[in-house]
């Protein structure tokens, strides 16, 4: 029994090499599956410490409910700054993602305000969400892009 677990563990080895393999050849980069943003929602982990700090994936919905129920959330903008000029929600801050560093952001002093990031698409506010809570912020939240936005933008510097 254990002599065929072992062989199905080695084939899908193989086979997710070939696949990487194959990725690399076509300039694609394959990501690796990531655990949903509230993995540990059990409350604590399997050694028994408290779990980690993790941001939270809503919608364009949830964010405009929790402005309108907090007006001091932060809302970022985690596009370039020529993104963000051009079009924006009122009252965003914009910090790249490419800025967020090992040092927290000087214009989030406050490592437990509720924080809404944004980006175009999504993918940006993901990563910037996950190096917001790597630096300590507590209340982050993360939803999506500008794209799916349907408040209304400000244009124009």
């Amino acid at each position: 029994m254990k002599a065929k677990h072992l062989m199905a563990l080695l084939g899908a080895a193989l086979m997710a090499a070939a696949l990487t393999a194959c990725a690399r050849e076509s300039g694609e980069v394959p990501s690796a599956p990531q655990a949903p943003a509230s993995a540990t929602d059990a409350g604590e982990s399997a050694d028994g410490a408290a779990p980690a700090a993790e941001y939270h994936k809503i919608t364009a919905e949830e964010a405009k409910e929790r402005l309108d129920a907090n007006p001091d959330a932060v809302i970022v903008d985690v596009r370039t700054p020529e993104e963000h000029a051009a079009e924006r929600i009122e009252g965003s801050i914009n910090v790249p993602n490419e800025s967020i560093g090992d040092e927290q952001p000087a214009l989030l002093p406050d490592l437990d305000a509720e924080i809404l990031v944004h980006c175009r698409t999504g993918v940006r506010s993901r990563q910037a969400a996950e190096k917001l809570v790597a630096l300590g912020y507590t209340n982050v939240y993360d939803f999506g892009g500008i794209v799916d936005w349907p408040y209304g933008t400000v244009t124009g510097e």
